[in-house]
């Protein structure tokens, strides 16, 4: 599996960002306060990680056998995660959509493991995550319907983004009722003035809640990071093929 060296070196410094980006939400979270998905963010943090190593070994810290530890735990907490849905959430800090952390975890395991796999049957040692060596290792129908769901990720998070532009946070609107009435006279001969309200309803558009009813951290900054990884992560399994 390769790819133009340029995209590759552009792929790795932007996961690199990212888990950057989510390691300072968990860190910016604790220290004041404020409301996030910790475990969507952790496993981003870690995720970005292990994917810029896969895109260039040099980058990565940690041998393969502990990164596949690593997402099979994750997969197993965000899949207990979805089967208990629509039961009341253990903490305060779980994210509200499991089921597509569960999948990116299962991605990674499968990239993981075909790379292992490929780089045992060429019998090279595995410094790194080398993904060039897991080509011929991988199940090529697994690799579409991981990477079309990446790319169905894509379009949601996209669509979720242009919601958040749209939405005005409360803070920024005045203390208003929820229907605000206005009084028009209506005179007729002989009989008193009848009174006729009108009502508009306020904009419900609002930014994500968590369970608390806490407006969560940061919004846009982590739909662009899920887009992001969306799109390396569908290119790196398409690679793959």
């Amino acid at each position: 599996m390769t790819g133009p060296p340029w995209l590759t070196g552009v792929l790795a410094a932007v996961m690199i960002l990212i888990a950057a980006s989510s390691a300072s939400r968990l860190a910016v979270s604790r220290l004041r306060g404020v409301t996030t998905e910790a475990d969507a963010d952790g496993i981003h943090a870690l995720m970005g990680t292990a994917m810029a190593g896969m895109l260039m070994p040099r980058l990565n810290p940690l041998p393969g056998s502990i990164w596949v530890a690593v997402f099979g735990i994750g997969a197993a907490w965000f899949g207990v995660s979805a089967i208990r849905a629509r039961a009341p959430a253990w903490f305060s800090w779980q994210c509200r959509f499991p089921v597509p952390h569960l999948i990116e975890c299962v991605a990674m395991l499968y990239m993981l493991l075909s790379v292992r796999s490929a780089q045992h049957q060429a019998g090279a040692a595995m410094p790194g995550m080398n993904t060039s060596a897991g080509a011929s290792a991988g199940f090529p129908a697994l690799s579409v319907v991981l990477a079309l769901f990446m790319l169905g990720y894509l379009m949601w998070n996209t669509d979720r983004l242009a919601s958040l532009a749209r939405a005005t946070p409360r803070s920024a609107a005045p203390a208003r009722s929820p229907q605000q009435r206005a009084l028009v006279a209506v005179p007729a001969a002989g009989r008193p003035a009848r009174m006729a309200s009108t009502t508009s309803q306020e904009d419900s558009t609002q930014p994500p809640l968590l369970d608390t009813g806490q407006p969560l951290m940061a919004p846009k900054l982590a739909a662009c990071a899920k887009i992001a990884m969306s799109i390396t992560m569908a290119y790196m399994l398409i690679l793959m093929l």
